[in-house]
């Protein structure tokens, strides 16, 4: 009994020792939690994995795309930007990672961030002559204009957001005034959500721009429209990306980008954690309801990952070892 007890005491040692060692090697990290709800709860699923699955110490710091790069970019802090939508920092990002001070881990987004003019699903049921925006604005009676029914209506992004410009633009080149269309400020994120929550408890026609991840398409089921051409980067630059362009033409959104970022620092000090980070990703139709799930409940970022680690094991568990996904079901 006494050799039994000493073996289970030299293995128990072991094992404390093993588990230390992990905690060492993956050390103390932050984590940049962007204010806007997808990121903020990849964030939060981040920490839990990492905590309970490989021993580090996470800290949480609260982020917005620009501040963030820049800080991560000057200072090698946070260590990690889970969710980063580079296009808005390209040119500098790519300056960075040129120079070794950052990295593009991965992308979280396995199908990337998805942006478009979109129309109820259960009018594109009705309606499968309906693909492209095209098809759309040949039917004004179907999406009546809130102000004159007579009209049809595409609602755009709020004033000061840059969708606004491109949205305002492609109705320019499509002609839509003509094809009997007003274009509708929506006034806010919250309008624009509203507008859509509308539509469809009044069953009524809606067509506009929105983009994915988000609650409202893990909400509501809507079909994105076609503009029926290929992307033309060049002209979306010159010209559909720019406030007031004279002759815009009809083109299509660029796919936006979503990588996870890390520092030099992070990628060195922490290669149990990097080699998770290379390997976790979601697609946007799991993000959606995650995000309508936390709406709905009005959970916290936090409530929304634990959401999502006790709903999709069969995704998660594939990112992580199989004794590290045991430990972080463990802590659920």
């Amino acid at each position: 009994m006494q050799k039994l007890i000493a073996s289970l005491f030299i293995a128990g040692g072991i094992y404390a020792l093993a588990g230390a060692a992990q905690a060492a090697e993956c050390g103390d990290i932050s984590i940049a939690e962007m204010n806007w709800a997808s990121a903020g709860v990849a964030a939060h699923v981040d920490k839990i994995i990492l905590e309970s699955g490989y021993g580090c110490t996470v800290t949480l710091v609260t982020g917005d795309t620009q501040p963030t790069f820049t800080s991560m970019d000057e200072k090698g802090e946070p260590d990690l930007a889970p969710e980063f939508w580079t296009n808005a920092v390209r040119t500098a990002l790519d300056k960075a990672v040129a120079k070794g001070r950052l990295i593009e881990a991965a992308p979280l987004l396995s199908d990337g961030a998805v942006q478009g003019w979109w129309i109820p699903k259960f009018l594109a049921d009705a309606h499968p002559d309906i693909k492209t925006v095209q098809d759309a604005l040949k039917h004004p009676e179907l999406f009546p204009a809130p102000e004159d029914p007579s009209k049809g209506a595409v609602y755009n992004c709020p004033s000061g957001w840059n969708c606004q410009i491109s949205t305002a633009n492609l109705y320019k080149a499509l002609g839509g005034e003509k094809a009997g269309f007003d274009l509708v400020d929506t006034g806010s994120g919250a309008g624009l959500d509203g507008s859509i929550a509308n539509a469809f408890e009044k069953k009524i026609g809606w067509l506009g721009y929105y983009w994915a991840p988000t609650a409202i398409l893990g909400k509501y089921e809507m079909s994105k429209l076609s503009f029926g051409v290929p992307l033309d980067k060049a002209e979306w630059d010159a010209c559909t990306a720019i406030p007031d362009c004279a002759s815009p033409k009809v083109n299509d959104y660029p796919e936006t980008a979503v990588f996870t970022i890390v520092t030099k620092g992070f990628a060195e000090k922490a290669p149990v954690a990097m080699d998770y980070v290379k390997t976790r990703k979601w697609d946007n139709a799991t993000v959606n309801k995650v995000l309508a799930w936390m709406t709905e409940n009005q959970g916290t970022n936090e409530d929304a990952a634990k959401y999502f680690l006790k709903t999709y094991p069969d995704l998660w568990t594939k990112w992580v070892a199989p004794d590290v996904a045991e430990k972080v079901k463990g802590t659920l």
